[in-house]
């Protein structure tokens, strides 16, 4: 028994059309279904939705319910807005830029690039509050997970008894701040 992949991710927007509308424009993204109802399938419990889904890309899917009846979106005020993303994989750097220059032009304030070492980010939010970053693999990636392979349980084990930041892959971002 195993999974075989993410059927879909599912958020909560504030507007169906506005968040179709953005991810559409700004990222690329097809529009590929939309499903509204006034009762909820699972708990049969009466509550009007409209619950749209997004390519995005690689058989991935991102969806949305729109729910007017509720009370406003809000977030997890003990949650640093930085922790919950929804990341989206790029081919590599040049589409990084690309898409950084299309956001920008498109009025959208983009934090980065960042470099993560095993890969580098652009970050900035949706309409809906949501953050988004886009990431392309580094040009090293494949030898720079290797090494954090082998050495993750072992991390994974020290977090777990001291809740400090184990040293064992150290090197993963002095390498960034070596550039600097």
């Amino acid at each position: 028994m195993k999974i075989e992949k993410i059927h879909h991710v599912a958020y909560r927007c504030k507007d169906a059309k506005e968040t179709v509308e953005w991810y559409v424009k700004n990222l690329n993204m097809a529009f590929v279904l939309a499903i509204a109802e006034d009762f909820v399938p699972s708990t049969h419990e009466p509550d009007p939705y409209m619950h749209v889904f997004l390519d995005a890309g690689d058989g991935n899917v991102l969806a949305f319910f729109d729910l007017p009846t509720k009370p406003e979106m809000g977030r997890d005020p003990n949650t640093p807005k930085w922790v919950q993303h929804i990341a989206f994989k790029v081919k590599d750097r040049d589409t990084l830029l690309a898409f950084k220059d299309h956001l920008e032009k498109n009025g959208i304030d983009v934090l980065g690039v960042t470099d993560h070492s095993i890969f580098h980010s652009i970050y900035f939010f949706d309409p809906n509050g949501h953050r988004i970053e886009l990431a392309c693999p580094d040009p090293q990636e494949e030898a720079l997970i290797e090494r954090l392979d082998a050495v993750k349980w072992d991390m994974l084990e020290e977090w777990s008894k001291t809740r400090r930041a184990p040293k064992h892959a150290e090197w993963l971002h002095a390498r960034e701040l070596s550039k600097v």
